[in-house]
């Protein structure tokens, strides 16, 4: 009887300091490490101290998720979109947005020569780069004879509704790089990867520049935004259309 007590006061116990832990991402972490904190928890842990007590960082980082939809939501927002949230100031803000571009370039770098083959691997290497971005950029991503990644070129940074790439600046990154063949790529800041009627036609005049030069263009693909595409795929690819 002794025994079977013991065993049940070690459960309250046990049971007790979990959910004081659960009360407290600080506890958590310390004692069941990093891993182990929800996304929810990992941001609290970012919008403690200075006063902010850990209940309401853990409200105020629900609140984050829910209106960006998701972690990677949290990625894309500004200094001002954090601020926007009440309990939020300037000095967190940017803070804030410092650890997203921090993730952000990790993401980035984190393979260093990418095969870039096929339109969906191209669109996974670019889309940390080119998502959340308020202006349309061009990049050219010069290719080995193996079609692995030499080194990525923004030749273009434009308008919220454009950016022009002439032919002459594609392909003169991509003789400078020694490249076999070349991705061009461009994002829309609305989400839709739907090609606009510049971009066919800057398409075709990539094409016929490539055969000029022999270097292969072997994609152009457009990043946009899963939610904003009507395939809901996040990206356009002129090859896999049969226009390249």
């Amino acid at each position: 009887m002794i025994q079977l007590k013991l065993l049940a006061d070690s459960d309250q116990t046990e049971r007790g300091f979990t959910l004081a832990c659960g009360e407290r991402p600080q506890s958590r972490m310390e004692h069941f490490g990093v891993g182990a904190l929800s996304d929810t928890e990992l941001i609290a842990m970012l919008l403690q101290g200075g006063g902010t007590a850990p209940e309401t960082a853990l409200s105020m980082a629900s609140r984050l998720i829910a209106e960006a939809g998701s972690m990677a939501g949290l990625a894309t927002w500004t200094a001002g979109d954090y601020q926007r949230v009440k309990g939020i100031g300037r000095s967190k803000g940017l803070q804030l947005a410092t650890l997203a571009e921090i993730a952000r370039r990790i993401m980035i770098t984190r393979t260093e020569t990418p095969l870039l083959n096929r339109a969906e691997l191209i669109a996974s290497y670019m889309a940390p780069i080119a998502t959340g971005l308020e202006i349309e950029k061009f990049w050219v991503l010069c290719l080995n004879r193996k079609n692995r990644l030499l080194k990525r070129v923004e030749v273009t940074s434009g308008t919220a509704t454009a950016a022009l790439a002439h032919p002459r600046e594609v392909f003169r990154a991509a003789i400078r790089e020694s490249a076999s063949a070349i991705v061009c790529v461009h994002n829309h800041p609305s989400g839709d990867p739907a090609p606009s009627a510049p971009d066919l036609q800057v398409t075709r005049q990539l094409r016929e520049a490539a055969r000029a030069v022999d270097i292969e263009l072997l994609d152009h693909v457009i990043i946009g935004r899963t939610g904003a595409d009507p395939l809901a795929r996040g990206y356009y690819s002129f090859r896999e259309s049969g226009l390249l």
